[in-house]
């Protein structure tokens, strides 16, 4: 049974986790030659003060352009 996990900055809508979900599945079954109702997914936000990359938070340092905070 795969289990998919993301982690990523908070502000991403239902709609966007939807789509996420329907698109992902499909191709998580064929590649992993599984049935496509064992596969579960759990999102979790994770804030800019929470995460940190190469010794920095991403609050003190890193910007991106689609970052919704």
């Amino acid at each position: 049974m795969p289990f998919v996990r993301i982690d990523w900055f908070p502000g991403r809508s239902l709609e966007q986790k939807r789509e996420m979900v329907a698109t992902l599945t499909p191709e998580i079954a064929r590649i992993a030659k599984c049935k496509p109702e064992t596969i579960q997914f759990i999102f979790t936000d994770v804030t800019r003060e929470d995460w940190g990359r190469n010794g920095r938070l991403f609050c003190d340092y890193y910007e991106y352009e689609n970052d919704p905070e």
